[in-house]
């Protein structure tokens, strides 16, 4: 059986950065959006990647209230996350292209 979250490993950086740079978001908002997509990723699963991301700069976390209970903490891609982002669309699609013709019985 295809392991579903290893291959989603290398991508859900970008994802991440994706959805961040569409409109400000906080965690478990993140979660419940990649599950529209069909991504199941728990919430353990992408506070670490949150983290990495700030520690590379590309992201910034800013603590707001809600409109129901705790405050909550809601990411912003920063400029350096958007070079980024720029940069991991172009490679993911050059990827994304050779695996599709390798899959579907080459050139």
């Amino acid at each position: 059986m295809v392991d579903n979250a290893q291959i989603l490993k290398g991508i859900l950086e970008g994802c991440i950065l994706e959805l961040i740079d569409n409109n400000p978001i906080y965690g478990y908002e993140l979660a419940l959006k990649l599950q529209e997509y069909g991504l199941e990723v728990s919430e353990g699963s992408i506070y670490p990647v949150l983290l990495r991301l700030q520690k590379k700069n590309f992201i910034t976390g800013k603590m707001k209230k809600s409109p129901s209970g705790p405050n909550r903490k809601y990411y912003y891609l920063t400029e350096e996350g958007q070079i980024y982002l720029k940069e991991f669309k172009i490679n993911w699609k050059n990827i994304k292209s050779s695996v599709d013709d390798l899959m579907n019985g080459g050139r």
